[in-house]
């Protein structure tokens, strides 16, 4: 399917609550891409500059350490003067052991809605402006737009780092941004910190019968989540809440967790990740600053018994809070060709924080529902669909006439 298939009938699909014929093929083609975080993203990142590139858009990647996976970022309007960036992220989180109803690699739909994996989180917003990419360049707009596809947001907002930096060693600073979530094409204006730490605790291993020659490492690792869940409690007790968010303080709390090696032994070793979401202006490395002195704490004790014992703690990765004024240029713009009066601010993250840190203004919205993402049977709906082909027609009709 190639981007420049026109479709003479897409206004009216999304008057009609249908997104085009276009978009729903080219999201086809995006979900059919396993890009799943710990595959590579490269067969949909080529297959896009590949497209753009049929249209006269010229793309720049930026590449991991092992060139395995990329970002993309493609100016419509080269030369033109710094433009608005329409962001989303390849990749998708896992699918195994969901039970889906349908093959999550394949676009089907039920009932109004596309089912597949990423189809909400987020290659629906990708495939809106992709569509979309035609119509901008006939409309010939004063000043550029650009695209960003970034690689391993599931796991850190990892990929956009690099492209960032790429942005600015070719001295290239656009105007703003949109970030497409999945917002019900609602505003959002703020979201928390999302931080990823691991704790590896070292025992030593005796038969549990003698436990006094060994030490335990799932005692002190249980020590360790005893002291996070009463610092989660002091937080809620002590912090500011922030009723517009759905859970309106700070979080922390252990998520995945490994140890011992048989039933009758000491286990030596056992691993834990914590998740840590902070409120804008919470600091997380005071959170993590806490987890760490309690950690050598327990330490101390465990080495009184035997030296070679204790606890590591590790940033494994995070990303930053955002937090945008609400009457803000980028966010009115945004409400103005969503056509809504409202805006919100949510508890998953996004690479919105790191735009934001590079000094260019973002506002984060998109189709879907975050609630229907992650999950077996994901999906989004037309209608949803429809709206953000509406946004993106807008948004060309606006001529980029956004900062007043």
């Amino acid at each position: 399917m190639s981007l420049n298939t026109v479709s003479s009938t897409a206004a009216s699909a999304a008057a009609h609550g249908m997104p085009s014929a276009r978009t729903r093929e080219i999201l086809q083609t995006l979900v059919g891409f396993d890009t799943v975080s710990r595959n590579s993203n490269l067969g949909l990142i080529e297959w896009v500059r590949d497209e753009l590139n049929r249209l006269g858009v010229n793309s720049r990647l930026s590449w991991d350490a092992e060139r395995n996976k990329a970002n993309l970022f493609a100016t419509i309007g080269e030369g033109k003067a710094p433009g608005l960036i329409l962001s989303g992220h390849t990749d998708v989180v896992p699918v195994d052991g969901q039970d889906w109803q349908s093959n999550p690699f394949v676009l089907t739909e039920r009932d109004g809605r596309l089912y597949a994996r990423g189809s909400a989180d987020m290659k629906g917003f990708i495939a809106c402006a992709l569509s979309a990419v035609p119509t901008m360049l006939e409309a010939d707009l004063p000043s550029a737009v650009h695209l960003a596809l970034s690689y391993d947001e599931e796991v850190g907002c990892i990929g956009v780092r690099e492209l960032i930096r790429d942005l600015q060693d070719a001295g290239i600073q656009p105007a703003g941004c949109i970030v497409g979530e999945p917002t019900l094409m609602q505003p959002i204006v703020a979201h928390k910190g999302a931080w990823k730490l691991r704790c590896c605790v070292r025992g030593r291993e005796a038969h549990s019968a003698m436990p006094n020659h060994g030490v335990n490492a799932i005692e002190y690792a249980a020590d360790l989540i005893s002291f996070m869940r009463e610092m989660a409690a002091r937080i809620v007790r002590d912090e500011t809440h922030d009723p517009e968010f759905p859970v309106p303080f700070s979080t922390l709390q252990p998520t995945l967790i490994s140890g011992g090696t048989a039933a009758n032994i000491v286990p030596n070793a056992c691993e834990m990740t914590i998740d840590v979401r902070t409120m804008p202006g919470t600091s997380f490395e005071s959170v993590s600053d806490e987890i760490r002195a309690h950690a050598e704490h327990l330490t101390r004790q465990m080495q009184r018994a035997f030296p070679e014992t204790g606890i590591e703690v590790e940033y494994l990765a995070g990303t930053p809070s955002f937090v945008v004024e609400d009457t803000a240029p980028i966010v009115e713009y945004a409400r103005r060709l969503a056509r809504t009066r409202g805006s919100g601010k949510v508890t998953f993250g996004t690479e919105a924080g790191l735009f934001t840190q590079a000094g260019i203004p973002t506002v984060v919205i998109g189709p879907g529902c975050i609630n229907d993402a992650h999950r077996p049977d994901e999906f989004v709906a037309l209608d949803q669909l429809a709206a953000c082909d509406a946004f993106m027609q807008r948004l060309v009709d606006s001529r980029l006439d956004w900062r007043g």
